[in-house]
């Protein structure tokens, strides 16, 4: 087990309980995790890793883009998030939080929240619930996409400006596709121009992504 911990106060104290406690199987790393290289791991690959934490609030969002770089390295993560944060990791189309997030988790790694942590079980005590939610990177969404970089841009322009319509939100954050391009993969895939990125499903963001890769090779 590696533990990687950014407070040195923290990495003292658990060093001693590990040591009186004899626990010999664990390595500490005093390190900003979002800063750490996970190629340093390459002596603890068997084949993959398992990821476990309890992220600070804070991080939750550059953490899990982290971990989808790094998701050829991992088996599966076990995660504790805000509340707000894990229902909209596994949100559903039409649901106000569902967003950009939600598919790019959904992309890479089967979802399931596990079980809810009240706030009166921390100390001091935060002001929102928690929820435990396990990511398995061994079962993506079984519908590929021929360019990574392209669905990552879809995703990201359609929800750029939610409150938009699909066709003027991809307009102002990506105008390198023209009205003419857009329109057409639309048209390809039974996209209506008008409709707001969040009523989209997976295999509507899926089919864009492949018709604005075909129409720009």
């Amino acid at each position: 087990m590696v533990a990687v911990e950014k407070d040195s106060r923290l990495v003292d104290l658990l060093a001693g309980r590990l040591s009186k406690a004899g626990i010999t199987n664990v390595t500490l790393v005093n390190h900003d995790i979002l800063k750490w290289n996970f190629e340093n791991l390459d002596a603890f690959l068997s084949p993959k890793i398992k990821v476990i934490g309890n992220l600070p609030y804070n991080i939750s969002t550059p953490f899990l883009e982290k971990l989808i770089d790094n998701r050829g390295m991992v088996s599966r993560a076990i995660l504790m998030f805000q509340e707000e944060v894990a229902r909209r990791l596994t949100a559903s189309p039409g649901n106000k939080i569902y967003g950009a997030m939600t598919l790019l988790v959904l992309y890479h790694a089967h979802s399931t929240i596990l079980f809810e942590v009240p706030a009166k079980s921390f100390r001091p005590r935060p002001r929102v619930n928690s929820v435990v939610l396990e990511m398995d990177f061994e079962r993506p969404y079984p519908m590929r996409v021929s360019r990574e970089g392209v669905f990552n841009r879809v995703v990201k322009a359609a929800f750029a400006h939610r409150r938009k319509t699909l066709l003027n939100s991809f307009r102002i954050h990506s105008p390198e596709w023209s009205d003419e391009i857009l329109l057409k993969a639309m048209q390809e895939c039974g996209v209506d121009p008008q409709r707001r990125a969040e009523t989209l499903h997976m295999d509507e963001f899926l089919c864009l992504s492949n018709a604005l890769t075909a129409m720009n090779s």
